[in-house]
């Protein structure tokens, strides 16, 4: 399973980076937005690629238009920034559109804000790239986010698409476990979440223990 950080935080990206565990990155407006990234968003996501280049890690970077020919035209425009570039496209009829002429243009495309398994089919017969199926945002509405993975995990198995289920809005590590224990291919996650998947009490208290009987064998 592919880890990416769901952020455009280049000081969070570099030191997710340094970990040796990420594959790539997700961004969204919002995450642009919050770093202060309103006009030169080319720039940043080429910084974003420069970071990656020594995994060759895919890039979200999301169009903000939603008709089809405007998304057409940004989309190409975002794929020559970087190599590593996927462009983001919403899971609308017009976006599901797009998703097939850019597939056809060999632009690899993620299909973004997917909320049920039938739109994850859709964007899969469409050529999409990846899919983007949003767990905790379904579980903030009483939904169990968990469900719709599971679902399209085994529709994309019956059919051998090629697409990639990228499982975003990750809210825990357990969301992390069930994840990995269902097959999805790739997990987007906020810095704070992939720091906890280091951690448990008893690695700490097993390496306190033998740091200090070994002070005691050498004291």
């Amino acid at each position: 399973m592919k880890i990416f950080i769901d952020s455009a935080n280049l000081k969070q990206i570099e030191q997710a980076n340094d970990m040796g565990i990420i594959d790539g990155v997700t961004t969204n407006p919002s995450l642009m937005a919050k770093e202060g990234v309103y006009s030169d968003t080319e720039e940043h996501y080429k910084k974003i690629c420069e970071l990656l280049e020594n995994v060759e890690g895919h890039v979200s970077a999301e169009v903000i238009s939603t008709n089809y020919y405007d998304m057409i035209k940004e989309a190409q425009n975002i794929a020559q920034i970087h190599r590593n570039i996927v462009v983001k496209i919403p899971m609308i009829k017009d976006g599901i559109r797009a998703i097939a002429f850019l597939s056809n243009k060999n632009i690899k495309t993620n299909c973004t804000l997917i909320f049920s398994p039938i739109q994850a089919l859709l964007a899969a017969k469409a050529g999409a790239t990846y899919v983007s199926p949003f767990i905790g945002r379904l579980d903030d509405i009483s939904h169990e986010g968990m469900n719709i993975i599971e679902s399209i995990r085994l529709i994309f198995d019956n059919y051998s698409f090629d697409t990639q289920i990228l499982a975003a809005s990750i809210r825990s590590n357990m969301h992390v476990l069930s994840c990995a224990e269902i097959g999805v291919d790739v997990i987007t996650s906020p810095f704070d979440v992939i720091q906890t998947l280091f951690n448990h009490p008893l690695t700490d208290l097993g390496l306190e223990k033998f740091l200090k009987d070994y002070k005691s064998l050498n004291s």
